[in-house]
């Protein structure tokens, strides 16, 4: 590894949902720039295979597997602790994983994707928060970072949020209006922070990846669905190029709390208030506490 390289890899950086589709790209293209890199995800075994991949690939040896489910809030503080445990700093931490046209519940009984798009990363980040703070600034010199993935879906939740449908199944024959809603949390999530850390501390952005992306995103989802995303396929890569800048750019910085949407810097649903993200946060606090 070249001394640059090795210099980089000092950076610590966890990407959710990292065994697979962007999150898999994006922990890729970090492990290449000589990151120490945490490869979450929810089925160990896949972790353990994509980290072998990303070793292969970039000749870093110091990419880790971490065992997240993020439909699991106990799961979830769990996996926090061993971050903690396992990294002295962490500088970087990419909110990637989610599910789209899947319906259910999670463990405690939250719609699915609310509780994993959101919820589940809400405390997962919250519980990291003080790590990421305290680790800043980063080795490149600027803040520790926060890179929340939304999507565009996130306009679909016109309505804002119906607090009220969040602690039961999904309603929705295809899933899709509830993924709606927990990508307008997303960004509501990273706008909220934004607030309340100190800008030296943690630089914030959510961002939007490109449409119909191909991922693994809606593997369970409707098979209509599943034909529609198929037939219009960036490829990861390409959809992850909005992720790794918001991850490493110096430009990005500053626009904190911003919304960006594919390389753009554009502005979020005007559904995203601060009244509104408050709103979540409290209730957030509430249901994970």
């Amino acid at each position: 590894m070249s001394g640059d390289a090795a210099t980089a890899i000092q950076t610590v950086s966890l990407v959710t949902g990292a065994n697979t589709g962007l999150g898999y790209a994006t922990a890729t293209e970090l492990a290449r720039r000589g990151h120490r890199v945490l490869v979450a995800s929810r089925d160990a075994a896949r972790g353990d295979a994509a980290v072998a991949a990303i070793r292969d690939a970039t000749a870093n040896p110091a990419v880790e597997p971490l065992t997240l489910d993020l439909a699991d809030l106990d799961a979830v503080r769990s996996a926090a602790a061993e971050v903690r445990e396992r990294c002295p700093a962490l500088h970087l931490l990419v909110a990637n994983a989610g599910v789209a046209g899947q319906r259910g519940q999670t463990t405690q009984g939250f719609e699915l994707a609310f509780g994993v798009n959101h919820l589940g990363h809400f405390l997962f980040v919250t519980e990291l928060l003080d790590l990421l703070r305290a680790s800043s600034p980063a080795p490149d010199g600027a803040p520790s970072r926060l890179v929340v993935v939304s999507s565009g879906s996130h306009r679909a939740a016109r309505h804002g949020i119906d607090f009220d449908k969040l602690r039961q199944r999904t309603a929705s024959l295809s899933g899709m209006p509830e993924y709606g809603v927990s990508k307008l949390a997303n960004v509501l999530m990273a706008q909220e922070i934004a607030r309340r850390v100190p800008a030296e501390e943690l630089f914030v952005a959510a961002l939007h990846p490109g449409e119909l992306i191909g991922t693994d995103v809606i593997r369970r989802g409707p098979r209509w669905l599943r034909t529609l995303f198929n037939r219009f396929r960036p490829t990861p890569e390409e959809g992850a190029r909005t992720s790794v800048l918001c991850a490493t750019s110096a430009d990005v910085l500053a626009h904190r709390g911003g919304y960006w949407s594919v390389m753009e810097l554009e502005d979020p649903s005007p559904v995203a208030t601060p009244e509104l993200a408050a709103e979540l946060w409290r209730r957030s606090e509430a249901w994970v506490s």
